[in-house]
């Protein structure tokens, strides 16, 4: 059976992982651990807890065909003093950190109980933060306000970085070394994707392993972190980060949304991903995959039963 590794974090994974395991793999999910945002971000702050959101995401996407547990991790609170806004999964997930007295191990507990196919691993069990440097040199401080700017979302971004620096989790460098197959993304580039190669030991851990490395692209831009991004600006930045020559394939969407979706898009100043088809044609490495990857509706997402055939086609 092939060992398939994810590394993202957000409703990407939870798309890739989704569709990925109906396929016989095994598989491992490498989640960034950056997010200090909505109910993450308190639970993070009162109980020094590592952000559970992304990780309970994971988990419920992997887990058993029980709605009611996927359902039960996923309620909200929508009232309660104390309770509202806050997730049963991400107070579970807390609960079980509190009795085992180790956040990785809390996880491990959770997915016994929610029976899921495969692993779900944190990047780093170091406690760290996410910061943004504009075109301007403002420093933003934190994913969440990297993630729905309150500065000028318009300017670019010029680097990102961790502060105190985190080490990887051991899990996640030895899931990389066994991985057959690493699919990175989609997801939000500078807050869901290019903080797992922030981590200390996991870009050497990619440039050692032997594994075919897909890169999904994301199909709409996002004001504040890739405004009027091209397919080849978004790989050339994840390049910046993880390094040249270590992904084999890129999958570029080519399907294209109805104008009533695209018209709420750009309201949030969001825009369709376009890409240069003769000049990713020519390149030799990466390999661009160019199909039909969108999910029609009010949410331009990845359909999980296509990216997960796309994927499926490349590890054979």
């Amino acid at each position: 059976m092939k060992k398939v590794v994810v590394i993202g974090g957000g409703t990407g994974v939870f798309t890739v992982l989704t569709g990925l395991k109906n396929y016989p793999f095994h598989l491992s999910a490498i989640i960034t651990t950056a997010d200090d945002g909505g109910s993450s971000g308190v639970l993070r702050e009162e109980f020094g807890i590592l952000p559970p959101g992304d990780i309970r995401r994971a988990l419920v996407a992997l887990s058993s065909d029980s709605p009611i547990l996927a359902n039960l991790f996923n309620y909200r609170f929508e009232n309660g003093k104390g309770l509202k806004g806050h997730s049963f999964g991400n107070l579970f997930l807390t609960a079980l950190e509190r009795i085992t007295g180790d956040f990785n191990q809390a996880i491990k507990e959770a997915a016994k109980i929610l029976g899921i196919k495969g692993k779900v691993i944190p990047v780093t069990l170091d406690y760290t933060r996410l910061f943004a440097r504009l075109e301007n040199d403002l420093l933003v401080v934190g994913e969440s306000n990297i993630d729905v700017p309150k500065h000028d979302g318009s300017l670019f971004i010029k680097e990102v970085f961790l502060n105190p620096e985190a080490k990887a989790c051991k899990d996640a460098i030895k899931a990389i070394k066994e991985a057959d197959v690493i699919i990175i993304g989609p997801g939000d580039l500078y807050t869901s994707i290019i903080p797992n190669f922030l981590v200390k030991g996991i870009k050497k851990a990619m440039k050692k392993s032997q594994a075919k490395k897909i890169y999904v692209c994301n199909i709409m831009t996002k004001y504040g972190e890739t405004n009027k991004f091209t397919a080849e600006d978004f790989f050339a930045t994840l390049e910046k980060y993880l390094g040249k020559g270590i992904i084999d394939y890129f999958l570029v969407n080519i399907e294209k949304p109805k104008d009533y979706y695209l018209g709420k898009y750009k309201k949030e100043k969001a825009e369709l991903v376009k890409y240069n088809r003769k000049l990713l044609s020519f390149w030799k490495k990466p390999k661009v995959i160019f199909t039909r990857l969108l999910r029609q509706g009010s949410l331009l997402r990845h359909h999980p039963k296509k990216l997960a055939k796309a994927i499926c086609q490349l590890a054979d």
